[in-house]
């Protein structure tokens, strides 16, 4: 007895051991809202991540994504319940306008489709709000986003920005997306149209004015995750 109540007890200490490293390793699936990071730096412009709703992200610019309008689409499984989903909390913040563009057919949200808002003073934390379409929610796939990522990068030099926030709000729709595969997809699109203007900069083509940072936002269960995506793509971007 003495013996077998020795190895429970060693076991037992090893698997809390196991539970520690993990945890302070980074292994944990949740951060808390308002963590945030510089995941790096693409051509002097800082990505970083961080916890939190587009409705409360400070930025010069806020860009939403959203489907084809279905009814309570956003509000109704397999959508992410109200207190998780940043979508629903946008929509409230502005008095529902989102939900009633959508549904009267003002902003259809056909792929890649765009609708500059320009919110009430207190509402937002962020001083503009750019929605773009996903088009239709069966039709998904993660390469999307690389044009996404670019008509994002995009608009934001055409409106003079220094710095804009995105959030891709597909898992706030219910969409089972590979999070890292997504969060990779929108930065790489988002610097290719980057050095696209860059390029048409130096042959005095074009003109904008630099930015100096690109928030991705990212729910507490994807943060890690998605961190890892985008990871991949500033090496992949750094190394060309």
């Amino acid at each position: 007895m003495k013996t077998n109540t020795s190895i429970y007890k060693f076991r037992y200490s090893y698997l809390i051991l196991l539970i520690l490293t993990f945890s302070f390793n980074g292994f944990s699936q949740t951060a808390s809202i308002g963590s945030s990071v510089t995941w790096g730096k693409v051509d002097g412009v800082s990505v970083n991540g961080l916890v939190q709703g587009p409705s409360a992200a400070e930025a010069d610019l806020q860009v939403a994504c959203v489907f084809e309008y279905t009814e309570g689409d956003i509000f109704n499984p397999p959508a992410l319940p109200a207190n998780l989903n940043g979508m629903v909390h946008l929509d409230d913040a502005l008095k529902g306008i989102i939900t009633e563009l959508r549904k009267n057919g003002k902003f259809t949200g056909h792929s890649l489709e765009t609708l500059l808002i320009t919110p009430p003073k207190g509402t937002l934390a962020s001083k503009q709000l750019l929605l773009i379409g996903l088009g239709d929610r069966n039709k998904f796939t993660p390469d999307l986003m690389i044009s996404v990522g670019s008509t994002a990068m995009r608009e934001a030099l055409r409106l003079g920005v220094s710095n804009y926030s995105f959030a891709s709000d597909i898992k706030d729709a219910g969409i089972d997306s590979p999070t890292a595969l997504v969060a990779a997809n929108v930065v790489l699109g988002s610097f290719e149209a980057y050095r696209t203007q860059s390029y048409l900069k130096e042959k005095k083509l074009a003109d904008y004015k630099p930015l100096t940072k690109v928030i991705l936002l990212a729910g507490p269960a994807f943060y890690t995750v998605a961190g890892e995506g985008i990871k991949d793509a500033i090496a992949k971007l750094n190394s060309k």
